[in-house]
């Protein structure tokens, strides 16, 4: 697993738009590695302590208002000690006045300096996202990554088990498919993987016996979705008849990726079972015990069996016979 990623700094001006003040070179060949973003307001009071040159400077109103009120001289000397440390970009908040000692200590020190109309509050916390996502740690996974009732469901399982074909009867059922025999995976907090299609092969999905699909182009642009966060792993495997299968929903099994615990069921597959329906209803379930529902503790409770629901998980016991 790779872990240290970089994004053009073109891609950023790219989509905030930014006014482009000054560039030592072509933005394409500047790279961004941090996700982190600061701003310099101990800085240009001279603390430099614990200042990390990797990170993008948002200058604020606070910032250049603490410029102007000094004088012109120390203002000029204040920033351009700040700029000697050569951040990557330098980014003016607020569409604020940017002063002739601004670009001159730009042009010293080869740095970026950019401005954005938008408040300095809204700009970063978007430029924070934007980065966590292009600059996560990520692995690539060989599945099927759908979106059923607006949950990322991740279908894993051996080659030739069924996945490509249940991801197709769900788009004919409304669905949406995000990538197909190759997911990649974000970890975009430590509480969140966003999976991706790679760009050659997105919207693309191989069928057996037909080859490759377009799904986009078969299905329309409604059938497809670039990007979708990962709810929850389901294990598509062939049944045994040897093996025993959760049968109440008690056990909560998880699947780590990346470091995070996911969610996760294993469904088997034999002849008359329908996938596409039984991954809705995994879906729907999924989403009703976030909510704080659990079907399985209900029952058990109606039954009179409440008390014992936590040893019944432990011991993994079947509580009634009709089941």
């Amino acid at each position: 697993m790779k872990t240290n990623f970089e994004i053009p700094l073109a891609s950023i001006i790219k989509e905030y738009t930014l006014e482009t003040i000054y560039t030592p070179t072509n933005p394409e060949k500047l790279f961004i590695k941090k996700s982190d973003i600061n701003r310099p307001g101990l800085v240009l009071s001279g603390f430099f302590d614990h200042f990390d040159n990797e990170r993008i400077q948002i200058m604020g109103i606070a910032e250049v208002s603490y410029l102007k009120n000094l004088d012109k001289k120390t203002a000029r000397e204040r920033l351009f000690n700040f700029f000697e440390k050569r951040p990557p970009a330098v980014i003016v908040a607020r569409d604020l006045e940017i002063e002739d000692f601004y670009t001159e200590a730009a042009e010293k020190y080869a740095v970026p300096l950019f401005r954005t109309k938008e408040t300095t509050s809204n700009f970063s916390s978007s430029l924070i996202s934007y980065l966590n996502l292009h600059l996560a740690p990520r692995t690539t996974q060989h599945g099927v990554l759908v979106e059923v009732y607006g949950e990322g469901i991740l279908l894993l399982g051996e080659s030739g088990v069924g996945k490509s074909e249940t991801a197709i009867e769900l788009v004919k059922r409304g669905h949406r498919l995000i990538a197909d025999d190759a997911v990649e995976i974000r970890r975009v907090s430590d509480k969140s993987l966003v999976g991706t299609a790679p760009e050659n092969i997105r919207h693309f999905i191989e069928l057996r016996g037909i080859g490759i699909i377009n799904v986009s182009r078969i299905f329309g642009a409604g059938a497809v979705k670039l990007t979708e966060k990962i709810d929850l792993v389901i294990n598509i495997e062939q049944w045994d008849t040897n093996k025993v299968y959760d049968r109440m929903g008690i056990d909560e099994e998880t699947t780590e990726i990346l470091g995070n615990k996911v969610p996760a069921l294993t469904i088997p597959v034999k002849p008359g079972r329908n996938l596409a329906i039984i991954i809705e209803v995994a879906a729907m379930n999924s989403r009703q015990k976030k909510m704080g529902y659990n079907a399985a503790e209900d029952l058990l409770k109606r039954l009179g069996m409440g008390d014992d629901f936590n040893e019944v998980i432990e011991n993994n016991e079947k509580p009634i016979e009709p089941f």
